[in-house]
């Protein structure tokens, strides 16, 4: 049965990291806080391909960013490390705030595109089919470069022998 990644209760029955990420999630209530953007937990972590100091990533649909700054700032302030920016990137305006709690760096990221449509959340689903066909061989390869320095949609092309660029070829892959 597929992981139904739209709901982090799937992280209870996981890895010792997946139950932890749970743990530090719940406390931080920021699934509830953020429920208005319809967050997504994203990246490594849920699909078992985290190396140490992998970050929780939170994707959330935006269309006001700075509603979205105002809310972050308003709680999430306090956290360690905290920080918060707008940017412009590939001509898509994205809010990212970062901080650390409970051992764990999280990375909220919006953009005003829904959140199943964000790239974030295909590259993982992608990725995720990718490893249920390839099993563990292939996922310990990719851990391997990860822990080799490579980011996981690189490290997924360089495995796959994908040519071009990488997040572009990882969202058109096909078996």
């Amino acid at each position: 049965m597929p992981i139904n990644f739209e709901n982090i209760s799937y992280l209870k029955q996981g890895n010792t990291r997946q139950k932890a990420a749970y743990k530090a999630i719940k406390a931080l209530n920021i699934f509830n806080t953020l429920q208005q953007f319809n967050p997504i937990l994203t990246g490594t972590i849920p699909i078992e391909i985290d190396i140490p100091n992998s970050d929780l990533d939170i994707i959330c649909y935006c269309k006001n960013h700075e509603y979205l700054q105002e809310v972050l700032i308003y709680n999430f302030k306090d956290e360690t490390d905290f920080e918060i920016n707008t940017i412009i990137q590939n001509k898509v305006k994205s809010t990212i705030a970062t901080f650390k709690f409970d051992g764990f760096v999280f990375e909220i990221f919006g953009q005003n595109t829904p959140t199943k449509k964000q790239n974030a959340y295909k590259h993982m689903l992608i990725e995720y089919d990718i490893l249920q066909q390839k099993g563990t061989s292939f996922k310990n390869t990719i851990i391997a470069l990860k822990l080799q320095g490579l980011k996981t949609e690189p490290a997924f092309a360089k495995a796959l022998h994908l040519p071009g660029n990488p997040y572009e070829a990882l969202l058109a892959f096909k078996f």
